[in-house]
């Protein structure tokens, strides 16, 4: 039997191959920077990856990460269509396509995605421990925003995830890589302040510790395309859906958030602990406090250095000070320059940071340094492991103010010394399916 091809047939297959001769011939216009020329990094070069959470935090990050010239994102998840949408057309605008990838449930994105390298992870609190864990057991990296888990189990879990399959971490304790606070950390290690037996760490005024119990009113819960709202749950308590939950009433509540002590402390802790070159423990003592929010607890640890957790003496957010027998610093966002006991010791503010630059080979980008370690695969600046010892550090402060009383804290064994309710604290039921 022959095949038979109709006359038009053959002039449309003859048209089309008059056609991509002449488009060879063609002269084609590709921009450089998307073959790697002009200062671009070619496709194959770059670091390919997909966002998972993307509200307001999580568009802010996203942008801050897409200009960077070796970052292809291809693919985005979020539970609610709204945010969905306009990430994907945030990726796809900066890209000149439409090629990003949606999805609502990041297993599927997961599974379906064996490009992606790494991800970007900026759900809500309740969700960063297990979204890292399970990431990484995928085989990705991780950029995932503070705090890195609402319990102490949780931020163990990561850190030895983090090991066991060899993986980079960072928390977004990006105040780690900001000029200003590391001149306060040098000042530090360098014995420009002299003996330094006490630091102070900025905490969320205006959030309780206690945090409420109770869970808001129930309203229609929308179509699941929508907003899953078992998906955005996750391992929490099932609670009836309410719109303001969406909207940020989450924060202050007991299902969602870390305290006013976590609120700011999962930066501030992690700035005064690697400042005492103490990033690989927690303090052994804590003292209760009789008010709402934990202002005035001193935190003590091993080698006596005492940080003091304080609502205010800043003009500013997530503030340190850091007070030593020759002098003393101060800082927080919105800083020009750190707030110093005498100008001398600014005098080589650049010369410092320069030597800073040399001596660890670090950027002053957070994001940077986490792109960088994905390639070298060094550990960055925070790591699992960092953000597990000041979290670590968080939820010791939110269990002696709950508890209200004195604790005493052992970091190698990560367990209270004599004190078995206070043991059980430091996990949280995980509601099924989601276990880590």
């Amino acid at each position: 039997m022959k095949l038979r091809i109709g006359k038009s047939a053959l002039m449309g297959r003859r048209g089309f191959l008059r056609g991509v001769a002449a488009f060879a011939a063609a002269p084609m216009i590709v921009p450089g920077r998307v073959l790697g020329r002009d200062g671009g990094v070619a496709p194959s070069n770059r670091i390919v990856m997909g966002a998972i959470g993307i509200g307001r935090r999580g568009i802010s990050d996203l942008k801050w990460m897409l200009p960077e010239p070796d970052v292809q994102f291809v693919a985005i998840c979020d539970v609610w269509k709204e945010h969905r949408d306009r990430a994907k057309k945030t990726v796809d605008e900066h890209y000149g396509n439409g090629d990003c990838a949606a999805y609502r449930d990041f297993r599927d994105l997961l599974a379906a995605r064996a490009d992606i390298e790494a991800l970007l992870i900026v759900t809500g609190d309740r969700w960063h421990a297990l979204a890292s864990v399970m990431a990484m057991r995928a085989g990705k990296d991780v950029y995932c925003e503070k705090p890195g888990c609402l319990a102490i189990a949780d931020g163990r879990e990561v850190a030895e995830t983090a090991r066991r399959f060899g993986r980079v971490f960072q928390t977004g304790a990006q105040r780690l890589s900001e000029p200003n606070f590391i001149v306060c950390n040098e000042l530090r290690r360098l014995g420009r302040l002299g003996e330094v037996k006490k630091v102070r760490a900025h905490i969320v005024p205006y959030f309780k510790v206690t945090m409420a119990r109770d869970w808001l009113p129930a309203e229609p819960e929308p179509p699941r395309d929508e907003v899953d709202w078992d998906m955005w749950l996750g391992p929490v308590a099932w609670r009836p859906y309410n719109k303001k939950y969406l909207l940020g009433a989450w924060q202050d509540r007991y299902d969602f958030y870390s305290s006013s002590i976590g609120g700011w402390g999962s930066h501030t802790f992690t700035q005064c602990q690697m400042a005492l070159g103490l990033s690989n423990t927690s303090p052994v003592s804590y003292t209760y406090v009789p008010n709402e929010y934990g202002h005035g607890m001193v935190m003590r640890f091993a080698n006596g250095v005492e940080m003091v957790l304080q609502q205010d003496g800043w003009n500013g957010t997530c503030g340190v000070r850091y007070e030593g027998s020759k002098g003393w610093v101060a800082c927080a966002d919105g800083y020009s320059r750190p707030e110093v006991s005498h100008p001398s010791l600014l005098a080589d503010y650049n010369k410092i940071l320069q030597d800073y630059a040399a001596r660890t080979g670090r950027p002053f980008s957070h994001v940077r340094d986490f792109l960088n370690c994905v390639r070298s695969r060094r550990q960055p600046i925070a790591n699992a492991d960092v953000m597990f010892h000041s979290m670590s550090t968080v939820h010791a402060g939110n269990i002696t103010m709950w508890l209200k009383k004195n604790l005493t804290y052992d970091p190698a064994k990560m367990e209270f010394v004599n004190d078995a309710v206070a043991n059980r604290m430091r996990s949280r039921t995980m509601r099924a399916p989601w276990q880590i």
